[in-house]
């Protein structure tokens, strides 16, 4: 499965890169993801809301989850959050599965 994470660095990982401004974090990001039987997909750099990341990655659900709450407790990022993407061909299934059930289900004050 695709996940996504999106964060933005805090001022104590802005200093550290500062610091360090030859540090790889895609390659930490890619250990931390090896580890857990994952792929990275790929890897950015954003800067909508502050500096930040947007990665993409390929892993089951729970090693998705501890990877999230990895770096969620890093103290380097904050604002993070995980999303599940979909591929065209899973979006289809979903949208087959739907129209299946549509008629299983009442709204309120139906």
């Amino acid at each position: 499965m695709l996940f996504c994470i999106t964060a933005n660095y805090t001022p104590k990982g802005l200093n550290a890169m500062r610091e360090n401004p030859n540090t790889d974090r895609k390659a930490a990001f890619e250990k931390l993801v090896s580890a857990a039987e994952g792929k990275v997909v790929g890897f950015y750099f954003t800067a909508a809301e502050g500096p930040g990341a947007l990665t993409i990655f390929e892993a089951d659900p729970i090693a998705a989850a501890a990877i999230t709450g990895t770096v969620a407790s890093s103290d380097a990022v904050h604002d993070v959050k995980m999303m599940r993407l979909w591929t065209n061909e899973e979006a289809k299934v979903v949208r087959a599965k739907r129209a299946q059930l549509h008629t299983a289900y009442k709204a309120p004050g139906q």
